[in-house]
């Protein structure tokens, strides 16, 4: 960590306000830089990733440890159950109001994650979403627990080829939305006004070698099958329909548990995803003309970036 550099009182004199964000693939090691970054700041952490949300679901999400969580203060972990639906366009609500109150305080707030679509209703603003139809969503799910994700994508290819041209087409839970919209024959214009930004947004993305990515991320499973995982699974059993659960590192486990698969054919597969999902953030980063690239370990050169981009936005 280096010394600071320019002095706070000299970065906050004109009480800009600004939010850095910390994005890239899982297992990059966003959470650190992050933490890195908050306390050279003075600053707290916003998450964004889609899963810590919800305080049942630990291990399979690779939350930040206690003792990370103790080292700086988090916002948005452990703040939902997964009995609960909880969606970008909330986040985006809820982060916006505590960013009004943190701003008051702070002039730097960190923001990480690696959820692509709750990242941008922050920095941009989502077009309002059609309400959820719960009792189609249950019969889209039972869809996918019994005839796989291969059944929903050719479902949706039927109903709306083009969407399914755009879609994420290995992302269950965004399959399963755009079937519930096309099946409610829904066609939406949103007429939301989006809440306007108070803050500047100073975005990092972190990336490396792919063959590095997918050795941190092999891994990361194996460490939490040693913490934990099996065990963690099995207390969440009864939940195992519900959305937040309809995710990778559980997904294949319940597989196991319903003896569909051999352990080490889930802890493959869990692995195999994993990457899989790696791929897919780092598609969906590229696709951001405004990020600002680096190693995860260079946090010298990523503190003089900041320090250079805060100075020349105050001039």
């Amino acid at each position: 960590m280096p010394k600071i550099s320019i002095e706070l009182s000299i970065l906050n004199s004109q009480n800009k306000k600004y939010l850095i964000s910390i994005v890239g693939p899982t297992a990059i090691g966003k959470t650190a830089l992050a933490i890195e970054l908050a306390k050279y700041y003075q600053t707290v952490i916003l998450s964004a990733d889609s899963r810590q949300f919800y305080k049942e679901i630990s291990i399979g999400t690779a939350k930040p440890s206690i003792e990370e969580l103790n080292e700086v203060q988090h916002y948005f972990i452990n703040n939902k159950s997964v009995s609960e639906t909880y969606s970008a366009g909330d986040f985006e609500r809820d982060a916006l109001k505590l960013l009004s109150e943190l701003f008051k305080e702070k002039d730097i707030v960190i923001l990480v994650g690696g959820s692509g679509l709750y990242i941008k209703a922050l920095w941009e603003g989502l077009d309002e979403m059609p309400p959820l139809n719960e009792e189609l969503r249950k019969a889209i799910i039972n869809d996918y627990e019994t005839k796989g994700i291969g059944y929903l994508q050719n479902k949706l290819q039927a109903l709306n080829p083009e969407k399914y041209e755009k879609i994420d087409a290995q992302n269950p839970q965004r399959l399963m939305r755009a079937i519930e919209i096309e099946e409610q024959n829904i066609t939406f214009k949103s007429t939301q006004i989006k809440a306007p930004r108070f803050f500047e947004t100073i975005k990092i993305c972190l990336n490396t070698d792919r063959e590095i990515l997918y050795d941190r991320i092999n891994k990361r499973v194996d460490a939490m099958i040693e913490n934990g995982l099996l065990k963690e699974c099995e207390q969440l059993i009864e939940f195992r329909n519900n959305y937040a659960l309809i995710t990778v590192g559980y997904s294949e486990i319940f597989s196991f548990f319903d003896g569909e698969i051999s352990l080490k054919k889930a802890i493959e597969l869990i692995k195999q995803h994993s990457r899989n999902y790696a791929k897919r953030q780092v598609t969906w980063f590229k696709r951001e003309v405004d990020l600002n690239w680096f190693e995860p370990k260079e946090i010298s050169k990523i503190i003089d970036y900041l320090n250079n981009e805060i100075v020349q936005k105050k001039s």
